[in-house]
């Protein structure tokens, strides 16, 4: 196939908050040209979706903050997974990065005296530990909204080139690291090679591989298909975090920040039962502990409805005014989604998929890693930030709001690598006809299978198995039961067919696509997960119930032939003394 050449210093991948983020650092810089390819409008991007606000510790509620007690806390909240150096440096810059979107024009929410309004949020104390802290800068309930747009305002301004509704079908890689990415335009069908210096993903996450979640139509894993593909490896696959506030039977979110106004979650029996599980920050612990708590409420029998399969969230006591001011979006989901108005009834709410916190593995300047005979290299030309990437700032649990700062921190940290390393002289890497071929061979599957089963068949048993057998809790037999779904699923899928070969928006076509990195993300979630003998965060086991520091405080590595290996946490922040091993406070 004669494909047509574009050119570029550098491509980001998505055209959510991290790419946003890094394309703004390098187009800004003269001379640069630098694409954005995103498969849907930038500002229809699931950074859109962020609700309820980003962490700084900047002190403008009741009371000095420090960003060494917000590095504290989301220590403590990674379960020790996350690796202080990174975690250091996000907790340091997140000061600075608010008051660098409120310049570019985001527009926070005020407190009386004019400074940016800041609520609770789960796992958020002073004083390492201590009382509850207010760290969380909010725009009301819309705050990923407000940061995607200004961001993209921001991008036209800077004049970024956009490939939208384009989609990244996969890296071409040389001997030498990464050239650039084969895309299709979802409207013509025209495939094109992007050759750059450097190529960023910021693909965001994959929740579409479990039944119930958050996530939009759009997180199909496309980053973690793409390097599986190229002969890379993914980071801490297992730890997949369930919301503690998804609106039953839809799976629509509902911030956590309306506990951090002061919501609480009851069972049947009208008791706040977060109070026995978790006495010093009740429905304010962290999300893994909220998740668990409430799937064993109902699991024990003291569910709400029919079926007995939700708890509530009570805000009618805040008031019209404050769920009016403070929840308006929230109000609005409830009302289309669960047909309630929260004013007045209690929200029926269930535990859903709604982040990864593993991804491709990186290090805090977005460079991605692999690892060959035990020790770390860098992968030339390709960085990875957002939700894909696991530098680890979230190890086995992330703290409600890190999210958003983790996506601008890290976005930022790649553009400023990138424009350093092309003034150092990163070239272009040239590809072979084979390198070119390699990034096409999927396509050509598609477009040449002629029997086999559909897409959303292959996709829907996808989905039942990881809710069913990869859920909440996990155990050897569920597992063992569902590899085996799995491994057959994987082989089918070989042979599915799409009887569309149109070329002009194939959504068809994009769909078998996003299928493919669908499956490779369950197939290495699958692997770590049964690998992993503890709980630790996210990851809770039936059979191993307790964190086993002694054999398992360690990354684990996946790479596509099934193979596994690990790195070691990094426990040796630069500026402050290492936060050591102790038992998680709830």
């Amino acid at each position: 196939m004669n494909l047509a050449t574009h050119t570029f210093d550098a491509v980001i991948i998505g055209g959510g908050g991290a790419g946003l983020r890094a394309s703004i650092e390098l187009a800004q810089s003269s001379g640069l040209k630098v694409a954005v390819i995103s498969k849907v409008f930038p500002t229809r991007s699931h950074t859109v979706s962020a609700q309820g606000g980003i962490n700084a510790a900047l002190g403008n509620v009741e009371g000095p903050d420090d960003w060494r007690w917000h590095m504290y806390d989301t220590v403590m909240g990674s379960d020790f997974l996350g690796d202080q150096d990174a975690i250091e440096y996000m907790c340091k810059h997140a000061p600075e990065t608010i008051y660098e979107l409120e310049h570019m024009g985001l527009p926070f929410s005020r407190l009386d005296d004019g400074k940016i309004y800041q609520r609770s949020f789960g796992g958020q104390t002073r004083d390492f530990g201590g009382p509850l802290a207010i760290r969380t800068c909010a725009a009301e309930d819309r705050t990923g909204h407000a940061m995607l747009h200004t961001l993209y305002q921001k991008n036209i301004q800077a004049k970024a080139k956009f490939y939208n509704e384009w989609f990244a079908v996969d890296l071409v890689k040389t001997s030498s690291g990464v050239s650039g990415v084969i895309a299709i335009s979802i409207e013509t069908g025209e495939m094109v090679f992007i050759k750059a210096r450097a190529t960023i993903l910021a693909t965001g996450g994959a929740g579409r591989i479990f039944q119930s979640t958050t996530n939009a139509h759009i997180c199909t894993g496309d980053g973690f298909g793409m390097v599986l593909r190229a002969g890379y490896p993914l980071q801490d696959m297992e730890f997949w975090q369930f919301h503690p506030t998804g609106i039953a039977g839809a799976g629509v979110l509902v911030t956590e920040g309306a506990r951090g106004e002061g919501g609480y979650l009851i069972n049947k029996d009208g008791e706040r039962y977060m109070e026995r599980y978790a006495p010093h920050l009740k429905d304010l612990s962290c999300r893994d502990v909220v998740s668990r708590s409430s799937t064993i409420e109902i699991r024990e029998g003291r569910g709400l409805g029919p079926r007995g399969d939700y708890v509530l969230l009570k805000l009618d006591h805040l008031g019209e005014d404050v769920i009016n001011k403070r929840l308006p979006g929230i109000r609005d989901l409830v009302k289309t989604f669960a047909g309630v108005d929260p004013v007045k009834d209690p929200i029926p709410v269930v535990p859903t998929c709604h982040y990864l916190m593993g991804g491709i593995p990186t290090n805090v300047n977005a460079q991605v890693l692999t690892v060959k005979d035990g020790h770390d290299q860098v992968v030339e030309g390709l960085y990875a930030a957002g939700e894909c990437a696991c530098v680890s700032v979230h190890g086995a649990n992330r703290l409600g709001a890190n999210s958003l700062l983790d996506i601008v921190v890290f976005g930022r940290a790649a553009g400023l690598h990138v424009q350093d390393s092309l003034r150092q002289g990163l070239d272009y890497r040239e590809p072979s006809k084979s390198d070119i071929d390699a990034a096409l061979e999927r396509i050509h599957r598609w477009d040449t299978n002629q029997k086999g089963e559909k897409v959303d068949d292959i996709r829907s048993e996808l989905q039942r198995i990881m809710q069913s057998d990869f859920g909440v809790f996990r155990s050897a037999d569920n597992m063992q039961e569902g590899f085996k779904k799995l491994e057959d699923l994987q082989q089918r899928l070989k042979s599915a067919v799409i009887h569309d070969k149109n070329q002009v928006f194939n959504t068809s076509r994009i769909e078998a696509l996003e299928l493919d990195n669908l499956m490779a993300t369950a197939i290495s979630t699958a692997y770590l997960a049964n690998h992993r003998t503890e709980s630790r965060g996210a990851h809770a086991r039936y059979d191993y119930p307790k964190r086993d520091d002694q054999n398992w405080l360690k990354h684990s590595i996946y790479f596509a032939d099934g193979s596994i290996s690990f790195r070691p946490i990094n426990m040796k922040p630069h500026e402050v003394e290492p936060i050591k091993l102790k038992p998680r406070e709830h």
